[in-house]
């Protein structure tokens, strides 16, 4: 299962992220309200902890943009702002739960586990149009036919794959699969897609990266 986690104390994001790495969950950081927003609506996560005291957008405004935008990720949001009115706003924000700092490990992990048993089982492939990529294997299919794609490609694809059609930005795709650190630029990402559109189109998927000028890609399925 994989874990965003958007904490602007990195301190408390490290330890945090270590927890739950340590009980087997996969784990992402985001460090202000917009980047979490981005993170989230690539849709390659299965819970959202949110933290509401953030830089760029509150805990409650990306819980409400992403709401917003039909993003049903569970989220938690862990913050020291305690009293009843805040909850309120967080619950009526899109929260599932509401969880205040200081808090004790073991509920705050009861209350992971929760909200992923919500999500059911482990979902170990993504579908568009008449293709799949095998989460596990890094691998694209269409029908009899598959081909393995390296770790960017497939982050790259899962990406695209998990937006379900919505455009996703350069700067996005940059964030997610390269990181905010990473010295990588636009050309990176324009290059991976071209190598996807090869592979897709060796194992004759009907699926496209379409590209729309300052708004990035998405995908669309062909209509047989």
């Amino acid at each position: 299962m994989k874990i965003l986690i958007v904490e602007d104390d990195r301190p408390l994001a490290a330890s945090l992220r270590a927890l739950l790495e340590d009980r087997g969950y996969e784990v992402e950081n985001a460090y202000d309200g917009e980047a979490g927003v981005q993170y989230a609506l690539l849709g390659v996560y299965d819970l959202i902890i949110l933290d509401v005291m953030l830089p760029a957008l509150n805990g409650w405004q990306a819980a409400r943009q992403l709401r917003a935008q039909k993003c049903a990720v569970p989220i938690l949001m862990l913050t020291a702002r305690g009293e009843l009115e805040d909850r309120v706003e967080g619950l009526n924000a899109g929260a599932d739960y509401y969880l205040t700092k200081p808090f004790d490990t073991r509920e705050l992990l009861a209350c992971v586990g929760a909200l992923l048993r919500r999500q059911g089982g482990q979902v170990d492939e993504l579908r568009f149009g008449n293709t799949s990529l095998d989460l596990d294997a890094s691998t694209l299919a269409c029908g009899e036919k598959w081909v393995r794609l390296s770790a960017r490609e497939f982050d790259v694809m899962r990406c695209l794959m998990g937006a379900k059609g919505r455009n996703l930005s350069k700067e996005a795709i940059l964030a997610r699969v390269w990181g905010y650190d990473s010295n990588a630029v636009e050309n990176h990402v324009e290059v991976y897609v071209g190598f996807l559109r090869k592979k897709l189109h060796s194992i004759g998927s009907n699926v496209r990266i379409e590209a729309v000028r300052r708004l990035g890609y998405h995908l669309e399925a062909e209509e047989a």
